[in-house]
């Protein structure tokens, strides 16, 4: 028998995902309730596969899903280590940040989780530069376009004399959007273009913009200009859901995969960790998946895998899809390395350190993070030892960078933000770089591969799959496994799953309003600037 669906009920009449009365609905394909039968290998147990696994189980599906690593949950996963003093603890590749408006990624937790107990809220984030100001989110609205001009009026980094030298219209622009048209006007445009255009304060473009761009772990002068401008409508002026943000209660593997493992257990999905996907080969009416331990048979498969693996399973068989798809999964790339360092001290941070503190001008620190004041687990050992886990990043770091050296000076730049730890005893630490998030560069839009391909039984997801819809990160990879489930089941007549987004189209009354609301102040800083 199959399990009881459980979670958000999005059919329901006047149901919404979150607060904003605006966020969009995209129906999903119209068909039969349930599947006849067919199977589907699911290559990645990342989160754009179990979203795929999740949406195919739910409809009758049969899933397998064959998982590289040990454990699922892809790059947000987790995992056991063993400090230096024997404890045993978790580790993950760092913190993620669930925002509300996250909401394929939340209805997918929702699935084994109805109520969201395995997130719990960050109430701020603050973000400071060094010998500037320090800014916060806290206490600005979170309704455009009143989350614009609070944060204009009240921002230290963006002094009301500023704003004569800003781009008015340029800035404006950042509001009329249309996707996924936007997305391709900005095609050959870097991120650091945008900003140089918008002339915006050195202390609020680092803090309020270039922030969002290094979240992609990517050099702004890399990173697509479009991809940009999505972020900046999506989690400010395009979005009532505010721009803070959820994290997971307890590390990511306990909180959030375990239990959403065992409900897809329930509806009959086969898990095969452990296990790496050599070629995929189509043959007339099925598709063979060859692992390093059998060769699976199924009706169709979703590649959702990091780039590096989805480039090899690819270039395995020469003769899966066309010339130019191939091309354009050749052609992708990674952004460049980034660290994370976590450290187990035996001693207290200060009274009120933010869970999360965004850095810029701390060298190659991008933010510290006080894990044991989000996940139950660190903090039972914090408790235990009357201590702190506190975990560092550094986004796009040099390929050729001299890692000692490089954990000397994070350090010494923990210590400048945080001088209470500076001698504390570290009781273990761990230390990890990798180099596998995929990079949205200033190629076309338009040729990036996206979900469907040249074969109707071969489908992608992922977060560095092309989307229409103004998604990113997490739930770019939610997304995109929600839609590849769609097309499949599209296919065989079985009715999908609707995709919410925030709104596609600019919050015209809000444009309108938010030139009225900065035109004063404007003039009043050009007032300023001419005295």
């Amino acid at each position: 028998m199959a399990a009881k669906l459980t979670g958000p009920k999005p059919s329901s009449v006047g149901w919404r995902p979150g607060r904003d009365r605006r966020a969009e609905c995209h129906p999903g394909p119209r068909g039969a309730g349930r599947a006849s039968g067919q199977r589907v290998v699911v290559v990645g147990g990342g989160i754009a596969g179990l979203s795929a696994a999740t949406e195919l189980a739910e409809r009758g599906v049969r899933v397998t899903v064959v998982e590289a690593q040990p454990q699922l949950g892809g790059r947000a996963s987790s995992w056991a280590v063993d400090l230096a003093n024997g404890d045993r603890t978790t580790m993950s590749r760092g913190f993620h940040a669930f925002f509300r408006q996250y909401y394929q990624l939340r209805a997918l937790l929702r699935r084994a989780d109805p109520t969201l107990s395995c997130l719990r809220p960050v109430d701020d984030y603050p973000l400071v530069l060094k010998d500037g100001p320090r800014d916060s989110f806290a206490r600005i609205p979170r309704t455009p376009p009143f989350n614009l001009v609070g944060f204009v009026a009240t921002s230290p980094s963006f002094p009301v004399t500023a704003l004569g030298r800003v781009d008015l219209d340029a800035a404006m622009g950042l509001l009329d959007v249309r996707f996924p048209d936007t997305f391709e006007e900005f095609d050959g445009v870097s991120a650091a273009e945008v900003l140089d255009r918008l002339r915006f304060p050195d202390a609020a473009r680092h803090l309020a913009l270039e922030v969002f761009a290094r979240s992609f772990f990517a050099d702004p002068r890399e990173f697509s200009g479009g991809e940009l401008v999505a972020m900046f409508h999506t989690y400010f002026v395009g979005s009532a859901e505010g721009l803070l943000f959820d994290v997971a209660a307890d590390d990511f593997t306990t909180a959030l995969w375990n239990p959403l493992a065992d409900r897809l257990r329930r509806l009959g999905v086969e898990f095969q960790l452990g296990t790496r996907v050599q070629a995929v080969h189509e043959d007339d009416d099925q598709v063979r998946v060859s692992t390093d331990a059998a060769e699976l048979r199924a009706d169709a498969v979703v590649l959702a895998t990091d780039l590096a693996p989805l480039k090899k399973i690819i270039a395995a068989n020469p003769s899966l899809g066309d010339e130019q798809w191939r091309d354009s999964i050749a052609g992708l790339r990674t952004s460049p390395p980034f660290a994370v360092w976590r450290r187990w001290y035996e001693r207290r941070p200060a009274n009120r350190s933010p869970d999360f503190l965004g850095t810029s001008g701390y060298g190659p620190l991008d933010n510290v993070s006080m894990v044991h004041q989000m996940e139950r687990s660190a903090r039972e050992w914090a408790d235990a030892h009357d201590g702190a886990v506190v975990e560092l990043h550094a986004y796009a770091i040099d390929q050729a960078a001299n890692h000692d050296a490089l954990r000397a000076e994070l350090s010494a730049h923990q210590d400048v933000l945080h001088p209470e730890l500076a001698d504390a005893p570290v009781v273990g630490e761990q230390w990890l770089v990798r180099e596998d998030c995929p990079l949205v560069g200033t190629s076309p839009w338009a040729e990036r591969p996206g979900v469907t391909t040249p074969s109707q039984r071969v489908v992608l997801a992922g977060d560095g799959i092309r989307c229409d819809y103004p998604v990113a990160l997490m739930e770019r990879a939610a997304t995109t496994g929600v839609l590849a489930a769609n097309e499949l089941l599209g296919g065989w007549g079985v009715a999908g799953s609707p995709v919410w987004t925030a709104p596609t189209r600019p919050r015209l009354a809000g444009v309108s309003l938010a030139r009225r609301a900065i035109r004063p102040l404007a003039k009043k800083a050009a007032d300023l600037s001419r005295s």
